[in-house]
């Protein structure tokens, strides 16, 4: 699993087998207890998630908008 890019903590990844036919873009971010998933394309969305409060949620959320261009990058490199 590539991991894209740590921030305090957290880890933002994607899954090497990410399902068939592949999902849109999208990055995974774990830690300090929890877990998120974060589309991004045109627009940076959660997901899904599991464990974190809504204050790390909206931070999480500017992390994935900030490198929305590195995870978009990353991914295309990996799996095309």
């Amino acid at each position: 699993m590539p991991v894209v890019l740590r921030f305090k903590g957290f880890r933002f990844f994607f899954y090497s087998n990410e399902g068939s036919p592949r999902e849109p873009v999208h990055v995974h971010v774990v830690g300090a207890g929890g877990e998120a998933k974060y589309w991004v394309s045109a627009t940076v969305a959660l997901a899904e998630s599991d464990g974190f409060d809504a204050r790390t949620l909206k931070e999480l959320l500017a992390v994935v908008e900030e490198n929305a261009e590195l995870i978009e990058r990353t991914w295309n490199e990996y799996f095309c």
